[in-house]
């Protein structure tokens, strides 16, 4: 039987919903048990966290000054210490996953299975290629260790409501010296997480200008959502990179996507086609994009946004 471990993600003592999707992908192996290691400075808030997460069986809480910063080098040691006795360690495909997990796969000599969008076996996977225009089944030598990056927008929350064990680990493990925190720059919002939004307001070029962005981010305010964009939007200057949605920026699978003026370009799509309703907006009928939303609005943005505004109420 399986038995597999997850790297929890966390930030600010708070456990990202990633990890619950990763929890859903182990369980589709139907394991004998999914235990989930939590590392940070101080554990006990996140492995709390963690511990009600349904279907998980224990926590493991490694408390260690190290752990402070999530710095792939100074934790992929310390998994790998524990990953032994487990079939499978599996992280999300995030930032986080994509950094840490290939680390982790190295020093345990294996193959990375990178983002398992579907369980076919113990060590047989679906993943996507081609800008998610093509699906490959993957196959692990039986008896490896399965290293694998959860494509988490294929993947749904785990429930909570569990009661899992949290148990304090120990690692012996040597950690590196050479890569140490300097600082982190990053963009401050009270707006959702783009990759955990539950609904999003993307804008495209259609959009037309860094100012013109502020109707995007009015509605998004008004409906609660996280504000994403096309990259030809990045390109041209609209908005910073960390909001790209698409194959080169965030994979993301939102109940409510709203894209505006976005024309709908392959690799956009390979980031938005797990999203549950999807909602165009563009002047261009023939756009692609309208191909695979499930409302599409023909007609100019700058007309349609306020109209919908004003039917908000």
């Amino acid at each position: 039987m399986s038995t597999v471990l997850i790297v929890a993600e966390h930030l600010h003592g708070k456990l990202n919903p990633a990890t619950a999707r990763c929890v859903s992908a182990a369980a589709a192996l139907s394991p004998a048990a999914i235990d989930i290691v939590v590392l940070a400075a101080d554990a006990t808030d996140v492995a709390a966290q963690a511990a009600q997460i349904a279907g998980v069986r224990k926590v493991l809480a490694v408390a260690n000054p190290a752990n402070a910063h999530a710095i792939a080098q100074i934790q992929a040691p310390q998994v790998a210490a524990l990953a032994g006795g487990y079939s499978h360690v599996f992280g999300p495909s995030t930032t986080f996953g994509k950094d840490l997990m290939p680390a982790i796969a190295a020093l345990l000599g294996v193959d990375q299975v990178s983002d398992l969008m579907a369980v076919e076996g113990s060590h047989s996977f679906k993943r996507p290629i081609y800008a998610g225009n093509a699906i490959i089944t993957v196959t692990m030598p039986a008896g490896s260790v399965v290293v694998a990056t959860v494509r988490t927008a294929s993947w749904p929350e785990a429930a909570a409501g569990g009661s899992a064990t949290v148990e304090a680990a120990s690692v012996d493990a040597t950690l590196p010296s050479h890569t140490r925190f300097i600082g982190l720059a990053s963009a401050s919002s009270d707006r959702p997480d783009l990759q955990s939004a539950r609904r999003v307001v993307s804008g495209g070029r259609g959009v037309g200008s860094e100012d013109n962005f502020k109707i995007i981010y009015h509605l998004a305010d008004r409906l609660g959502a996280a504000v994403g964009a096309s990259r030809a939007a990045v390109d041209a200057g609209y908005v910073p990179s960390d909001l790209q949605v698409g194959q080169t920026g965030k994979i993301i699978a939102p109940e409510l996507y709203i894209a505006v003026g976005i024309s709908g370009a392959i690799q956009h799509l390979t980031g938005i086609k797990d999203a549950g309703t999807i909602v165009a907006i563009n002047k261009d009928g023939d756009a692609p994009i309208f191909e695979i939303a499930d409302i599409g609005l023909v007609g100019d943005l700058f007309q349609v946004l306020p109209a919908l505004e004003q039917a908000l109420g």
